[in-house]
């Protein structure tokens, strides 16, 4: 099969089973990717030669990475956080290559490789690292946006070095000239297609989409990214920079995200395809008979570039906890080194042994990154005696705010939903606390007099902070499933008859977070579409209050949390009045209460007016409720009636 379709195929069979393997085990699919890549090059089983066509697809891999970071590069956005992209971030760049380019010439190579090296080490992950953010709820954290500035710069240093690294591989007697040149180069053709080219795009999208054809649009785009990328190549730049140009130029439109959604495919596949090219030039041979240097490649790259960042973080004003948590998440190599040293490589400006021990030790480290994250916590706490001070100030703070507070509602996330939330609890005069990782929506908010304070929800000295134990119920208002399993499970710890309600995107994770603990699941997808129902049902012409029974329908059938609670126009009144209206009540069944070990119909409660509507039991989904359901010791009934009868079928179930 020694044909570029063999090839594919091979990659592609190889890819799907490993990357399917790392999903699995909660591991970044590139490390399964670099594995890939390790196994079937011609230093392990030999099933893929390491020829041109396998490097033509590692080309358009870098274009369409490239591409999408272009894409996340809007001036405006640059421009509101420049002081820490182009400060911290610059500072952290330019002082990890002079570092490395030192120890190089210390160690004998040339100093055009030293600079290939450092560019290459100054890089970190900008995958692992976001998605780490993103899951442990760190993105808005004040270390997270450190991160995050920091990788921006990081993006953007990627640009210059690719055109400085085929200038200095050159090794022209007139490397002050030439490098003079292929600056003018670059700055002739970024003024050309960034001047030009944005007043050309806006326009010629437009066009494009009045036709209102995906496959019109799909075409365009590629022709966008692929023609650019050939023209910066032709021009003797990189086919990278051209396609983060284009990434650029229709980031200024209002295309961007259609084009990001389109492109999203291409990018990933070719992408994990460059993964494994590099994973290819990877030989085991070489790495275990240098495996020392390895070893210690990788130890100085972690340590000293964890202590360079802290260093440099302290300098810019950031506090020992904070400088400490972005070092330990930026201390790892990048995706970015590895297209830097493969050009490096390919240009023979590192060679042999050098490039095998550093391309191991970068791999090695991206694969400790995502363990290294999940500790930070404990190894700052080691690390910096100020954090537990500082933790100390902060749940001091939540306690203070809510001493007071009794039988109320923890709100996690006050984005626009936990705001909203909010504010019909106040119309209700219901007490509430929200909680949220954003400091500068706390701030705002507080200011304004709004019950908010700054804490992660997911942290169990948070929410005994907050007054879990005094509260009604908890609603994670932000469509986020690691976050919200997080708090369920510190919620069924501490405080199991909570009832926990839970925002989502989707009915797709319904079962996980109901057998987590969720009392209810409000699925976006479900509300939106009923809404967009009922006006196109009043646009039709169908009476209102046949619109609203519909309505009902399908929320009682939905929810199990509203059945019966919903009454039309027409029922008596004094159905609708405060008394008669039933409530919600959650007992917990200890291994003392009377009811434990008995049926339903056993314990008495349904001859007392009340409606047993669910059963939460841990580790398994709301059971329904039927006379002869046996209660046991730690489950959770969820009970309907009016006040008086619920209060008497709470002491039936724990006193007899």
């Amino acid at each position: 099969m020694h044909t570029t379709l063999g090839f594919v195929l091979i990659l592609l069979a190889a890819a799907v089973i490993v990357s399917a393997l790392f999903r699995a085990l909660r591991l970044p699919s590139m490390l399964g990717y670099l594995l890939v890549g390790i196994l079937v090059s011609p230093h392990a089983f030999s099933w893929i030669p390491d020829s041109q066509d396998t490097r033509h697809l590692a080309e358009f891999g870098v274009v369409f990475m490239m591409f999408s970071i272009g894409l996340e590069f809007s001036l405006p956005k640059l421009k509101a956080i420049r002081t820490t992209v182009f400060g911290f971030g610059g500072a952290q760049v330019m002082v990890s290559i002079l570092l490395v380019m030192a120890v190089a010439w210390g160690a004998g190579l040339p100093w055009a490789a030293g600079l290939a090296l450092g560019g290459a080490l100054a890089m970190s992950s900008t995958a692992i690292v976001s998605k780490m953010l993103a899951e442990r709820l760190e993105l808005q954290s004040q270390h997270g946006r450190q991160m995050i500035a920091v990788l921006l710069f990081q993006d953007l240093a990627v640009v210059p070095l690719l055109i400085l690294t085929p200038t200095l591989a050159a090794g022209s007697e007139n490397l002050w000239v030439d490098l003079g040149w292929a600056s003018a180069k670059a700055a002739v053709v970024l003024f050309v297609l960034l001047f030009i080219g944005q007043k050309l795009m806006r326009p010629w999208f437009s066009m494009v989409a009045g036709h209102k054809s995906s496959e019109l649009f799909m075409l365009n785009v590629l022709l966008i990214t692929l023609g650019l990328a050939y023209l910066t190549d032709q021009a003797g730049l990189s086919l990278a920079l051209g396609a983060f140009l284009a990434g650029m130029l229709i980031s200024e439109t209002e295309f961007r995200y259609q084009v990001e959604d389109d492109i999203k495919p291409f990018r990933d596949v070719l992408l994990g395809l460059f993964f494994v090219t590099i994973g290819m030039l990877l030989d085991l041979r070489a790495v275990w008979a240098y495996l020392g240097w390895v070893v210690l490649v990788l130890a100085a790259l972690v340590l000293l570039k964890a202590a360079l960042v802290w260093g440099l973080g302290r300098l810019f004003g950031n506090e020992s906890p904070v400088a400490m948590r972005t070092a330990l998440g930026l201390a790892q190599g990048g995706e970015f080194g590895f297209v830097l040293l493969a050009q490096a490589g390919s240009l023979n400006l590192i060679q042999g042994a050098a490039l095998q021990i550093v391309l191991a030790a970068v791999v090695l480290s991206m694969m400790i990154a995502p363990v290294i994250i999940q500790y930070t916590d404990t190894i700052t706490g080691r690390l910096c005696g100020g954090e537990w001070a500082g933790r100390a100030r902060e749940l001091h703070d939540i306690a203070v705010k809510s001493f007071a507070a009794d039988a109320h509602l923890i709100i996690c996330g006050y984005g626009r939903s936990g705001q909203s939330l909010a504010r019909l609890l106040e119309s209700e005069n219901i007490p509430y606390i929200a909680l949220d990782v954003d400091p500068t929506r706390v701030k705002a908010a507080a200011a304004a007099g709004e019950n908010v304070v700054f804490g992660d929800a997911a942290r169990r000295e948070v929410l005994k902070a907050v007054g879990l134990n005094r509260a009604r119920a908890l609603v994670v208002s932000f469509a986020n499933l690691p976050g919200a399993m997080k708090i369920l499970a510190v919620v069924q710890e501490l405080r199991p008859d909570l009832p926990v309600i839970v925002r989502t995107v989707d009915d797709t994770d319904l079962n996980t977070l109901k057998q987590a603990g969720a009392a209810e699941v409000v699925p976006e997808v479900l509300e939106g579409s009923l809404m967009l129902a009922s006006h196109a049902l009043l646009l039709l012409g169908v009476p209102l209050t046949r619109v609203l029974k519909k309505l009902r329908g399908v929320r009682e059938q939905r929810y199990g949390l509203l059945r019966g609670f919903f009454r039309g126009a027409t029922d008596e009144m004094a159905e609708l009045s405060e008394i008669a209206q039933p409530r919600l009540l959650s007992v917990l069944i200890t291994a003392q209460a009377a009811a434990a070990g008995k049926t339903l119909a056993k314990t008495g409660i349904l001859k007392l007016g009340v409606e047993v509507i669910a059963v939460r039991r841990r580790n398994i989904r709301g059971l329904d409720p039927q006379p002869e359901t046996q209660v046991l010791a730690g489950d959770v009934l969820v009970l309907r009636g009016i006040p008086e009868n619920l209060a008497a079928a709470e002491i039936r179930l724990l006193q007899g």
